[in-house]
């Protein structure tokens, strides 16, 4: 098999902050909200570099084709884009930091890569967050830690996610017993786009939940553990399900690999499932010669805004399916 990291498609150090003396966004006008997003430019453009790679994204300067394209890319969440009319993101040419102006709280720093190196994406989110508060005046209390909309989020105010891709969790149903288990341990898992969404291509999203009264290398060895545990009984099940359903298991992967080469109608939720079932082919190397970093990308260029992006805003749902067919038949 693979190393377990393949397992891994995303990672990601999200920091919350606020302002003093400013009231959170969901109490804020238009106007002053994008006073805030001002300001919070005036704290982050300090230099001919950052302006170099860094851009900043006005959301209600934007279509929703390019606001969809832009959460399937995990650069902005839900609530963000239902702020539109208030909110932006900052970005950066290599779209590994995202800093969200006016979701549920002033500041939501992301910092995002693509393995379990944690420790080097909170540096990051870190040098980031100093750059800011250098000019900013965060909300802060010696007892609660960093004030925030939501009373989950005080304390260190810092989410650590990764994103994993658990088929073999899946198909043995043990996917309640990990949602249990990680509860216990101030954990969540929650589906592809997170909060809400559903866990789609068998891709999972796991975060810590308790962020009062931890410190932040305690959050992320925690989680880092956890993770590195859960990618081991994930070998282990696919392992199982290989040598004791050799034929069934077979079948579906060469199955899906079939119908990806020759479809010519596909809609999304289609190409999600047999995109993961080609991937986990490949993390037990029952397919060979195949890039998965080739199948992460397809699944996210495949996704309905991306897909607008590549073919125009008014393109229609079959029109959709029939090119996303297309992409994938070219490139396997």
């Amino acid at each position: 098999m693979l190393n377990k990291e393949s397992l891994v498609l995303r990672s990601r150090i999200r920091l919350a902050r606020n302002l003093k003396t400013i009231p959170f966004p969901h109490m804020l006008d238009s106007e002053k909200a994008r006073n805030l997003v001002s300001q919070v430019e005036d704290a982050f453009y300090v230099s001919s570099v950052m302006e170099k790679d860094y851009q900043t994204k006005r959301m209600w300067e934007l279509g929703r084709t390019d606001l969809l394209a832009a959460f399937e890319k995990h650069l902005v969440s839900a609530k963000l884009i239902n702020n539109s009319d208030m909110a932006a993101y900052i970005i950066d040419d290599k779209e590994d930091v995202s800093l969200m102006i006016n979701e549920e709280d002033h500041i939501r720093l992301q910092v995002m890569g693509k393995d379990l190196n944690l420790e080097e994406l909170y540096t990051k989110a870190t040098k980031i967050d100093d750059l800011l508060s250098e000019k900013l005046n965060f909300a802060f209390d010696y007892n609660l830690g960093f004030i925030t909309a939501c009373p989950t989020n005080l304390g260190t105010a810092m989410r650590a996610s990764v994103m994993l891709h658990l088929p073999g969790f899946t198909f043995t149903d043990k996917i309640g017993y990990v949602s249990q288990a990680l509860a216990q341990m101030g954990m969540t898992i929650r589906g592809i786009y997170g909060e809400g969404s559903q866990a789609e291509g068998n891709i999972y999203q796991i975060s810590n939940e308790v962020t009062l009264g931890m410190r932040e290398e305690d959050i992320l060895y925690n989680l880092k553990d956890t993770i590195e545990k859960l990618l081991d009984e994930e070998q282990d099940h696919q392992r199982k399900l290989l040598n004791e359903y050799s034929q069934e298991m077979e079948d579906k992967i060469f199955r899906s690999m079939g119908i990806l080469m020759n479809a010519r109608l596909m809609n999304s939720k289609e190409a999600l499932y047999h995109l993961s079932l080609v991937r986990m082919g490949i993390e037990t190397e029952l397919l060979k010669d195949i890039d998965i970093g080739l199948i992460d990308g397809l699944i996210i260029n495949t996704q309905p805004g991306m897909m607008k992006i590549a073919y125009g805003a008014e393109l229609t749902e079959k029109e959709r399916d029939i090119n996303r067919a297309k992409i994938i038949r070219s490139i396997f």
